[in-house]
């Protein structure tokens, strides 16, 4: 799987209608059309689109937006729903984590307590990051107990692929005023 055609689902899954749960359905069925290694493939694009998001900006972001309760998981699951609102959005709010305002999901959020949240209104998506390996289970017969050799599996395409140039630095931009006007004071517990 190209870099190309990860994207072209993460766009699709972004604008498709029905709860998540039918959302990850959909794009369970089409990584099953490819073999198990395009499901291991779409899972190493997956990790790498959620690395490059574990910027400290980004980190300030969410806790504001989650009233500072932002934990380590907490993060890794924002950062896969990140990767599934599309290239487009992931790329904005990398540039700028203040582009976070503009996306509507977040907005639904706006001066309603944390309790009242529905948990899949949480800007956090954990089940996205189990897709990959449950379907590389099916098409390899492995359904129960193929953790092994999917991790093998990703471990070898991770391995093949160049190495990031860690010196590159990105540029972002700094401070969240509009997030900070939508989500005013840190900790609302």
């Amino acid at each position: 799987m190209d870099d190309e055609t990860f994207w072209a689902l993460m766009d699709e899954l972004s604008c498709r209608p029905g709860s998540r749960d039918e959302r990850l359905e959909w794009l369970r069925g089409e990584l099953r059309r490819g073999p198990a290694a395009g499901a291991v493939e779409f899972q190493a694009r997956l990790e790498a689109a959620c690395a490059v998001v574990a910027t400290g900006a980004l980190w300030r972001a969410v806790r504001r937006i989650e009233g500072g309760l932002c934990s380590d998981d907490g993060f890794d699951y924002f950062a896969l729903w990140l990767v599934a609102q599309g290239q487009r959005t992931y790329r904005a709010v990398l540039a700028d984590p203040d582009a976070l305002a503009d996306v509507a999901e977040v907005r639904a959020l706006v001066g309603r307590h944390l309790r009242e949240w529905h948990d899949d209104e949480w800007p956090e998506w954990e089940e996205l990051g189990y897709v990959a390996q449950e379907v590389f289970g099916e098409l390899t017969g492995q359904d129960d107990d193929c953790s092994k050799a999917f991790h093998e599996a990703l471990d070898a395409v991770e391995e093949a692929w160049p190495k990031p140039d860690d010196t590159a630095e990105a540029t972002v931009r700094a401070g969240t005023p509009r997030l900070d006007a939508l989500f005013p004071g840190e900790a609302r517990s």
